[in-house]
């Protein structure tokens, strides 16, 4: 017999409505979401991550948001531990734990959690995340093909963050980052849950992102980037290294018109989608649910609790 879920989780493309639909499910009955997007955790990013706005924060109680600050890391080893914490506390409270969030790795380490972290030396870890700051990409590329290059592909791939732990590990354990995904122990048990896939055309999410960008643009996208880079980041900072930021910290610094900024951040925006697409096919439960996002939203929620009523993860009652 399959273990009890114990949370429901919400994920989909970028722009495919997982907040309005997360929302929408709360007002049926006691919730408590816990963000599932790697760019929410950083404190004040706020338009560039589309962080949910502050009367739903208000509204709805919400979990792993604005917890670190932009030059920190934030790594999906963290997240599970910390989710494994918020779900048990959530449902202490008697509601619902509901994950939401586009961020596939994030569900997968509660799910069927990642190897627990190696030790590495502080100092010689400080020292060399301030060199592999000053290198550029295509020697960051470089560095992972040769130290680990099982893993090359996803971590180019996830760029500079990606690129930079990749090395770290291999470097400083003496092991590649592949290899202890493959053959660490687990960083604790998985969570059991429920997972609704939101399913959107092709065509209608690059309409979706393009709106996005243009709406980030009209809300002060240029001015959050500007008062971050003035409080001391840079585009190489973990939170920074996020789409959007990159593109508009370019733009600040004369390398590029705003349009040009915004063209080559729906053109990234896009690409991301298309891996998360493709991450959704291989790497979601075989039991996921999937919601069309074309629908209304009521008809959505009607739609997960119909997928939901199979399952043995009771939804909590209004009172």
């Amino acid at each position: 017999m399959s273990p009890r879920p114990r949370f429901l989780a919400v994920t989909g493309p970028t722009t495919s409505g997982k907040t309005a639909l997360s929302l929408a499910l709360a007002r049926r009955g006691p919730v408590e979401i816990v963000s599932m997007d790697s760019r929410q955790v950083y404190r004040g990013m706020d338009i560039g991550t589309d962080k949910v706005r502050a009367a739903a924060r208000a509204s709805v109680p919400h979990h792993c948001l604005d917890l670190v600050d932009p030059g920190q890391r934030y790594s999906a080893g963290r997240f599970a531990r910390d989710a494994r914490r918020w779900i048990a506390d959530i449902e202490a409270r008697r509601a619902l734990p509901l994950l939401a969030g586009g961020t596939g790795f994030f569900l997968k380490s509660v799910m069927d959690p990642i190897f627990a972290e190696p030790p590495l030396d502080g100092n010689r870890l400080d020292a060399l995340r301030g060199w592999l700051a000053e290198q550029s990409t295509e020697t960051l590329a470089g560095f992972v093909r040769a130290l680990d290059p099982e893993r090359a592909e996803i971590a180019i791939d996830g760029g500079p963050q990606r690129m930079s732990r990749t090395i770290e590990v291999a470097l400083l354990s003496g092991v590649p980052l592949s290899r202890w995904h493959r053959e660490a122990p687990r960083d604790g048990e998985g969570v059991p849950g429920v997972v609704l896939l939101l399913e959107l055309p092709r065509d209608e999410i690059d309409a979706r992102i393009l709106r996005r960008v243009h709406r980030m643009i009209d809300r002060g996208l240029v001015d959050e980037v500007e008062a971050l880079l003035a409080a001391g980041y840079t585009d190489e900072d973990p939170g920074m290294t996020g789409t959007g930021y990159r593109e508009i910290a370019r733009h600040l610094k004369g390398e590029c018109t705003l349009g040009d900024a915004v063209e080559q951040i729906a053109t990234t925006t896009r690409r991301y989608a298309r891996r998360q697409l493709t991450w959704f096919r291989h790497q979601l439960p075989d039991d996921a649910a999937t919601v069309d996002a074309t629908l209304p939203v009521d008809e959505q929620v009607d739609a997960a609790l119909r997928a939901l009523a199979a399952t043995g993860l009771a939804w909590p009652d209004n009172g």
